[in-house]
């Protein structure tokens, strides 16, 4: 693949990716910016500048591999900003000061550039007594509201899009009107919402049984003759005594948040059990939510930083009877993307201490894909075909197992990750997955990074890559229009063209007649997609970032098989899109319609 060969590629360099200062563009073309980045993470090396610059440079070239958006526009600038997109803040203390600060950390956070994911469950429900203070609680949603308008506020100054997660345990007394918040179009409009749902709440949902709904005891109140139960609960190391507020049918709660998320596409659901069980650091912490996009469970403070390898850059002779993926290059450019994430971490700064002190005790990186059904189509595969998602696993296998291996050796070379304790992390679910060789191989030399593997929304760096298709999504339309923000706070409009259909004219003189393998979204039945993201996930550490598209005349009981059969698929989470009138459409293909940005908002499924 060439460099910026469409407009939408040339605009969102200038408008994103480009260094300035002062309005001086100081990278004068996207190879610029590429030796930018690649001398200011080769600068880490201990050994070989010029060597590794040259490697990470031509993994750059082309869009072969596309570090994350921070990576892009800060890496080798004077800016102050964190070259990680991915946070997950602090534990929320429930009393004034200890949220206010909260809130603080949020803005300083997201004026560096990161986005922030938010677990609301310890704040006590609307209407309950802190018989510390005698005041009457108002409610984790009310305060969402408070994070929502800070989040507006720092966008107003000119600083990155805001995106946050809140997410609630499905036991909070306050799931109901956290499941409706945003029913009114406009209300936490920089927020993707997301219920923490466990096993023992879908086995209730399965055999109809009733659901208590509980909040922790404080130590300053008296149990009484109130029913308590014992709870996992954030911010305690072990279950604690909680009093049931109230109880509720299972079914009937579930219902009631799969008719939210079917009116309005709010809230998406967190696995949470399996999210922990899967976790490779499952030893040292425990996980509630994940960043604003969904591709990366974190513990409090958590950090990751992302990188995406462009598939449709290793597919030799497209449409052609001999159409191929060249495996042995995508094995090349994993090491290399592996050690240019790693090397991030030291690279960056950090917001806040804690922040820094996870991200260095951890390394965590998230190396994922992106242009996977452009390629399929390349290849002649159709996105919900078995052969489509047996050569996507093929490919995501590649992909893990030659990071896990490149770590091991970072290891060798430059030691294990501080957290790293040999017994339990061998002991995980996932890390028993892999491959003798590499299990072997890490109780020998220890490994870099605590996790490898996570498949962001990519949006804005796909339409970087000339507009390939965005992570493991299917196309949404072959040409379609859209609006975008520009730095000056209005709209342009972008008449776009996917690159498989573009690939495609050209090697078939400009014909439209298209193949049975164009197939779009729209035209992809829900459990065709569920099932490319199950094949996926046994290969990704992290998680996986995909919507799943429903038909607007799709019904309702269909609509409910699709969040049981997400479970059932061993997935870690799943969000739906459904247009309406709350939603809108993220894309037209006849007329403008959605900024770039809320494309994100939708994109934050695990």
């Amino acid at each position: 693949m060439k460099s910026s060969t469409t407009p939408i590629s040339e605009y969102i360099w200038e408008s994103k990716y480009c260094w300035r200062e002062n309005g001086q563009k100081l990278d004068k073309s996207i190879e610029q910016t590429w030796q930018r980045v690649a001398h200011a993470v080769a600068a880490i090396e201990p050994h070989s500048h010029d060597k590794w610059e040259q490697h990470f440079y031509q993994a750059l070239v082309g869009f072969k591999f596309i570090p994350g958006g921070r990576i892009l526009a800060g890496a080798g600038t004077d800016h102050r900003s964190t070259l990680f997109n991915c946070f997950v803040m602090g534990l929320i203390q429930d009393d004034m000061e200890h949220i206010f600060e909260a809130l603080k950390q949020a803005a300083l956070t997201m004026q560096a550039g990161g986005g922030v994911g938010y677990d609301f469950s310890t704040i006590r429900p609307k209407g309950s007594v802190a018989h510390s203070a005698g005041r009457i609680a108002s409610g984790p949603v009310s305060f969402m509201h408070i994070w929502d308008a800070m989040c507006a506020t720092m966008l107003s100054t000119g600083s990155r899009r805001g995106a946050m997660m809140a997410s609630l345990r499905c036991d909070h007394p306050d799931i109901e009107l956290f499941i409706n918040a945003k029913r009114q179009a406009g209300h936490l409009r920089h927020f993707n919402l997301s219920v923490q749902v466990t096993d023992a709440f879908m086995q209730a949902v399965e055999s109809d049984q009733d659901w208590p709904l509980v909040f922790p005891v404080e130590a300053d109140q008296q149990t009484d003759n109130r029913v308590t139960l014992m709870r996992p609960w954030p911010g305690y190391e072990t279950p604690v005594t909680c009093h049931v507020i109230s109880r509720i049918p299972a079914r009937e709660l579930w219902q009631k948040i799969m008719q939210s998320a079917y009116d309005t596409s709010e809230p998406g659901i967190l696995f949470n059990d399996r999210i922990n069980e899967a976790n490779n650091l499952a030893y040292c912490e425990q996980i509630t939510t994940t960043n604003p996009c969904g591709e990366v469970p974190l513990p409090p403070y958590g950090a990751c930083n992302l990188g995406s390898i462009n598939l449709t850059s290793f597919v030799i002779e497209p449409f052609s009877q001999n159409a191929r993926l060249d495996l042995e290059s995508i094995r090349d450019i994993t090491a290399i993307a592996t050690r240019m994430l790693d090397n991030v971490i030291d690279c960056s700064g950090f917001p806040l201490k804690d922040q820094a002190q996870q991200a260095h005790g951890s390394r965590r990186i998230g190396l994922g894909i992106t242009g996977l059904a452009d390629t399929l189509i390349m290849l002649g595969f159709s996105y919900a075909e078995k052969n489509a998602r047996d050569t996507a696993a093929q490919i995501m296998r590649t992909i893990s197992h030659t990071a896990y291996r490149t770590s091991i050796s970072l290891a060798k070379e430059k030691g294990s990750f501080p957290f790293f304790q040999k017994g339990p992390y061998l002991e995980s679910h996932f890390v028993q997955s892999l491959p003798d060789d590499i299990h072997s191989a890490i109780k020998l030399h220890g490994i870099r990074n605590s996790h490898l593997i996570a498949i962001a929304p990519t949006g804005t760096i796909s339409l970087l890559a000339n507009n390939i298709s965005s992570g493991i999504e299917p196309v949404f339309d072959f040409k379609v229009s859209r609006k975008i923000l520009n730095r000056q706070g209005e709209y342009e409009s972008f008449k776009l063209e996917d690159y498989a259909f573009r690939t495609w004219q050209d090697l078939a003189s400009g014909s439209e007649e298209l193949p049975a393998e164009f197939i779009t979204a729209h035209k992809l039945s829900p459990l065709a997609q569920l099932q490319m993201q199950a094949e996926l996930q046994p290969y990704v550490d992290n998680a996986i970032s995909k919507t799943i598209n429903i038909p607007q005349d799709y019904s309702f009981t269909d609509f409910l098989k699709v969040f049981e059969t997400a479970w059932k698929l061993g997935l870690k989470g799943c969000t739906s899109f459904r247009a309406n009138p709350v939603t809108g459409e993220i894309l037209s293909t006849q007329v403008p319609c959605c900024d770039i940005e809320q494309e994100h908002q939708q994109n934050k499924s695990i």
